[in-house]
């Protein structure tokens, strides 16, 4: 028996929906048949291949949409994964319709610490053991303290707060799952570059955990990042690139002996189509595009949306849309209820649902002008341009400049005017950032409830958003300097 082995590791995540092939500089670029074309060509190259997923296969495209999921577990099953693990969006859906979808799922989805809170089951299976070319694998998933946010009124699902207790739960798994005859073990997480960089320095070396495939913070990481002997790797977003990792595993002394790592490009240069997929996939496009393909708007140009930490064009021309004419004086939109990174200029109606899927009613509070200070200050502290927190797009009237290094207001102006601490302000915001007040804002709810009793003033932003973009054409929308953040 060879004393070294050799298997190849493809990894995805945050596929959200993204099928279709788009053109990149007049290369036909991602997409899920030359997704499937790649994977097919590698199997086909070396059949000891492990194929991971790590979240979030749901939303951001009206296929997945319009079949709650549906759709996407088909396409997902003609991929042939190995193994993926639950992100954050997959319970957009409500947790009942997950366990639905994981029925139909070809594939095994694992989770360590998402479970029932009455008697502490967990609702997935935690980890598998995989064998390729004689290796045995461990994978255990984990999942990201956000899937609280999305599952807040469902009271019987919790998960794991924080990394240590997740980091506490693998060596558990570890400790009774791991044997010697375990090869390798990986992590396969949705809890965000930075988190998995704490959380494998959290891990202990005997845990024997060797790799991290991760997910959620959207990070391309062209190389694995090593902390405390662990490798993380990550793959962006999408269908556009994969990652590739060929590990040679020492089976005597049980370590990575030697890895080769790079990230692929899903284009026509590397990926022949899957014309087999491709008809599967077209049934799903025919019935949405009857149904959504109709040009709502025609904006002046382009607008751009390219990093949700930051004030946007696409961002101020929603916020505004939706203070114009309102009860309230400012509108906090959700920067990542934002979808795309660019829209228009001819705007139809599947590229409107697409760009906000999360539609939900909108809540109207009043603040003082120190509970919008702290706001604020909760909302642009350091952690914010890490990719791990919410962030807002504000509309028109509002100056905000940030010191990064001094962690102070420079400027906080609304209507040209310093916003002083007595003041009274009536803010907007999504339900999904309602619900999550305390922790998204800094602010209890509780205490903003004093100042006027928060209510429901329109019942679906995409409603909104659709009447006026319909009733107004050539909209422009430009950063006009309403949240400037400096050093």
């Amino acid at each position: 028996m060879p004393v070294e082995k050799t298997i190849t590791i493809l990894h995805s995540n945050d596929i959200h929906g993204d099928f279709l092939a788009k053109d990149v500089e007049g290369v036909e670029s991602g997409g899920i048949s030359r997704l499937s074309g790649y994977l097919r060509k590698t199997r086909a190259e070396n059949p000891n291949t492990l194929y991971v997923i790590a979240g979030d296969m749901f939303r951001g495209s009206i296929i997945d949409s319009e079949y709650k999921g549906l759709s996407t577990i088909e396409l997902i099953n003609m991929l042939q994964p190995d193994v993926a693990t639950i992100g954050n969006h997959e319970v957009d859906y409500g947790v009942a319709h997950l366990l639905f979808l994981e029925k139909c799922a070809r594939f095994p989805i694992i989770n360590a610490n998402m479970f029932i809170t009455t008697n502490n089951s967990r609702l997935f299976t935690p980890y598998i053991n995989l064998t390729v070319n004689g290796l045995k694998i461990l994978l255990i998933g984990i999942l990201t303290q956000e899937v609280l946010a999305t599952t807040r009124q469902e009271s019987v699902i919790g998960t794991f707060l924080d990394v240590e207790e997740a980091a506490k739960e693998v060596g558990i798994i570890c400790d009774n799952y791991r044997t010697t005859a375990t090869d390798l073990t990986i992590l396969v997480t949705h809890i965000g570059y930075e988190k998995d960089v704490e959380l494998a320095g959290l891990l202990d070396p005997d845990y024997g955990v060797d790799i991290i495939i991760g997910g959620h913070s959207h990070t391309l990481l062209p190389q694995p990042v090593t902390v405390n002997g662990v490798r993380i790797v990550q793959a962006g977003s999408g269908t556009t690139q994969i990652g590739r990792m060929d590990v040679t595993v020492n089976t005597i002394k049980k370590y990575i002996s030697s890895i080769t790592y790079s990230i692929v490009p899903i284009n026509e240069n590397t990926s022949p189509r899957d014309t087999v997929l491709e008809e599967t996939l077209e049934l799903y496009k025919g019935e949405t595009d009857k149904k959504y393909r109709r040009i709502v708007t025609r904006l002046a140009r382009t607008l751009t949306h390219p990093c949700r930490e930051q004030e946007t064009e696409v961002g101020n021309l929603y916020a505004d849309i939706m203070q114009e004419d309102s009860s309230f004086d400012i509108m906090l939109f959700g920067s990542g209820s934002i979808r795309k990174q660019q829209l228009g200029p001819i705007v139809e109606y599947q590229d409107l649902l697409e760009n906000t899927p999360f539609d939900d009613p909108v809540y109207m509070l009043e603040v003082t002008g120190e509970q919008f200070r702290r706001m604020v200050t909760h909302i642009l502290r350091d952690e914010a341009w890490q990719g791990d927190t919410e962030f807002y797009q504000f509309s028109r009237g509002v100056r905000i400049v940030w010191s990064k290094s001094r962690h102070e207001l420079l400027e906080f102006k609304f209507r040209g005017e310093d916003i002083t601490d007595d003041m009274r302000l009536k803010i907007a915001l999504q339900t999904y950032h309602y619900k999550n007040f305390d922790e998204f804002l800094g602010v209890p709810l509780e205490e903003v409830k004093q100042n006027m009793k928060p209510r429901v003033i329109a019942t679906s932003v995409n409603n909104i958003l659709e009447e006026y973009l319909s009733t107004h054409m050539n909209l422009d929308a430009h950063v006009e300097g309403r949240l400037v953040v400096v050093d």
